[in-house]
């Protein structure tokens, strides 16, 4: 059986994808912070985490020396889970599958974790898809790091 070669995803549907990404991005980046500001402020109203003097529980995330970088690091730790697991599970986020995108190694295999990092890491906050404007195989520059590609899927039948 010979495989079908599916087109390159250009730049404009990976924008639409991103966006569409970008909100289950934010949703989740907020359960995850209201979900930890629950936890530390419970801990607080049992005594067993002292405050002061910060003024509440998003003051001490946002202002402490040691919280704040914590804090920040963990949200980023969530947005990248997101699209790590995502990519190497099904090759598609939730936008991507709104798309029709899917992001695959050049030999059309899964992805791995780390070529999922790398991806993550390099893309600039999208910004790298704009390489798939002048690019010939329509890869973004995180695509090339990586060694991947996102391709279109055929519509359902």
């Amino acid at each position: 059986m010979t495989e079908i070669s599916l087109p390159n995803a250009g730049f404009f549907r990976r924008l639409a994808a991103l966006f569409y990404d970008g909100l289950m991005v934010i949703a989740i980046e907020m359960i995850a912070a209201g979900l930890l500001i629950a936890i530390l402020q419970a801990l607080e109203a049992m005594g067993w985490l002292a405050i002061s003097p910060y003024v509440d529980i998003s003051d001490l995330l946002t202002n402490h020396p040691l919280w704040s970088p914590v804090f920040s690091l963990y949200l980023l730790s969530v947005w990248a889970y997101f699209f790590v697991f995502f990519w190497t599970r099904a090759g598609q986020t939730l936008g991507m599958r709104a798309w029709k995108l899917q992001v695959r190694q050049l030999d059309n295999s899964p992805i791995t974790v780390r070529q999922a990092l790398i991806r993550f890491t390099t893309s600039l906050f999208g910004l790298a898809n704009i390489m798939a404007l002048v690019d010939p195989k329509k890869r973004g520059w995180h695509d090339w790091l990586a060694k991947t590609q996102v391709v279109v899927l055929p519509k359902a039948r």
